[in-house]
């Protein structure tokens, strides 16, 4: 029988409590994305899944995009998911990548980071995803998770996106480094699992599905990893703490 996967935490003993004034400094991001096309509004893992018609394909699609964007530029991620989808005929199923060589799999998504190792997670997913769940993506984070080469992070947004589920908030280093740069968390968290669980514990559920989007273009624009914008920034005033230290 298939093994019981390991269960994803979902909250802290202790709640982290709201930090002061969060919901401004939120506002201003809202009010500066909206006027930002940023890469993720074009090229992210949501966009997978619009060149197929079927269901079941549409929710691979959106998760092997996922697979392929850690450590990867959206850009260099959207790219490597249409070449992949005409390197296996046209349509990104779970059956075409079982039935493609390896080497196919490789040559298509060869420009993404560590593209060899994502090369046989993809396959060995997609195997999985074939003996185990009935040839589709599964509904929980912790059958996710089960899955080789997905995380926590890739796990809520999968599900956000193929099933509409808001289990959990999506945190990648966007999320986190602009979290911390706010002192959104006390003391700052040293890992984004430490982020999501913080961010859980006192961030509405109705904004859990939206701020990976909205801080994942905020970050690729404004507030980025190194020479942040903090002159184009509305929270250059002084309302963030970090503004023109980092």
């Amino acid at each position: 029988s298939p093994r019981k996967p390991k269960t994803i935490p979902t909250a802290l003993e202790t709640p982290h409590p709201a930090p002061p004034r969060w919901r401004e400094a939120y506002d201003a991001i809202k009010r500066m994305r909206s006027r930002i096309v940023a890469p993720v509004d074009t090229m992210g893992c949501d966009q997978a899944q619009l060149k197929e018609t079927d269901p079941k394909n549409q929710r691979f699609s959106t998760l092997v995009s996922l697979m392929l964007s850690s450590q990867t530029k959206d850009e260099v991620t959207d790219a490597a998911v249409a070449k992949l989808r005409e390197a296996v005929g046209g349509s990104l199923s779970v059956d075409a990548i079982l039935q493609a060589d390896e080497s196919a799999i490789s040559e298509a998504i060869c420009k993404v980071g560590f593209w060899r190792r994502k090369t046989q997670y993809i396959k060995q997913a997609a195997q999985k995803l074939h003996d185990e769940f009935d040839g589709d993506v599964p509904k929980t984070a912790d059958e996710l998770c089960s899955l080789p080469g997905v995380g926590p992070k890739m796990a809520f947004l999968a599900l956000q996106v193929a099933w509409k589920i808001n289990a959990g908030i999506g945190v990648d280093v966007h999320v986190h480094r602009i979290s911390n740069r706010l002192g959104w968390h006390k003391p700052p968290t040293k890992t984004p699992e430490e982020t999501r669980l913080n961010l859980q514990s006192w961030l509405p559920v109705e904004l859990h599905a939206e701020i990976n989007h909205l801080l994942v273009g905020f970050g690729q624009t404004i507030c980025l990893p190194v020479g942040p914008r903090c002159d184009q920034c509305e929270l250059g005033d002084g309302s963030c703490p970090s503004a023109r230290k980092v």
